[in-house]
């Protein structure tokens, strides 16, 4: 059976994700329910899409995916369903899906034209996006809930800039794990076409990079004694598991070492710039 899916910036603390879930249950008393992250920060549209991209293949085929962030309707801001390899995505129409119609093409674009009711209350997504959500998780048909449109809105930085003559490359950055890791939006793909087999330098704020390591560990140097090393805190670069460049401190710890966030002042929208030489 299909599953639905929730990316939320609501929290653990209030009462809003279990109203979602049981605005759900209520339209489809056996529905399944996965929750990838109520954490997301508040209106981080970016954010959301990262986690979006790097964790909806790994459900089954035709499942549905809310992503409640930055949700309210307006007239600029419709709320939406899109069917992209072969999976349902709920959400607003702010660029949170832009990510990933980068490389693949949506095969059809709905605008949600079923309403709340008018209650004279804050305007919710909540009750809207379970109820397409259980609709569609039944095997409804979108054109049933939603009227055809032909585009969606994108959001910027979502691709990394190359100067003409392609001796350099500007990232942004997009995404701050738990640990602290700062994600840019520069995949490995992108980094060696450009690079041609070059030489080259990592540059954000202070901090130069002439290397990429293979993964975390790689920076120590195992042939001297373990308790002569002094490996942690030391910033690294790398490709991430999901093919991002990815700037680390070694066993960063946010409490002690510090984490390439902290250290280096860097947040969301930051560039990172590559210069090949």
């Amino acid at each position: 059976m299909p599953l639905i899916t929730l990316i939320t910036d609501f929290g653990n603390k209030d009462h809003f994700i279990g109203k979602m879930k049981g605005e759900i249950y209520s339209y489809h008393y056996d529905a399944k329910i996965v929750e990838i992250s109520n954490d997301v920060s508040p209106f981080n549209i970016m954010e959301a899409a990262y986690i979006l991209e790097n964790s909806y293949k790994s459900f089954p085929e035709k499942s549905v995916h809310i992503i409640d962030v930055d949700s309210e309707k307006t007239i600029e801001k419709k709320h939406i369903v899109v069917f992209l390899d072969n999976h349902y995505f709920i959400s607003s129409d702010n660029g949170i899906l832009s990510m990933l119609t980068q490389n693949i093409n949506p095969e059809k674009i709905y605008e949600i034209i079923i309403n709340d009711d008018d209650n004279g209350l804050v305007n919710s997504s909540t009750k809207i996006f379970a109820q397409v959500a259980s609709h569609l998780v039944r095997g409804g048909k979108p054109e049933l809930i939603g009227k055809e449109i032909g585009h969606l809105k994108s959001v910027r930085n979502l691709k990394p800039f190359i100067n003409k003559e392609s001796n350099q490359i500007v990232s942004s950055v997009i995404y701050i794990d738990n640990f602290g890791n700062v994600i840019t939006n520069l995949k490995k793909s992108v980094f060696e076409e450009i690079r041609k087999a070059r030489s080259f330098e990592i540059s954000v704020r202070n901090y130069t990079f002439k290397k990429i390591y293979k993964k975390y560990s790689e920076i120590v140097n195992y042939n001297i004694p373990s308790n002569e090393r002094n490996d942690e805190g030391k910033g690294l670069v790398v490709f991430n598991s999901s093919g991002f460049m990815q700037i680390s401190i070694y066993r960063s710890n946010p409490q002690n070492v510090g984490t390439a966030s902290s250290l280096m002042g860097l947040k969301i929208y930051d560039s990172v710039t590559i210069s090949f030489k």
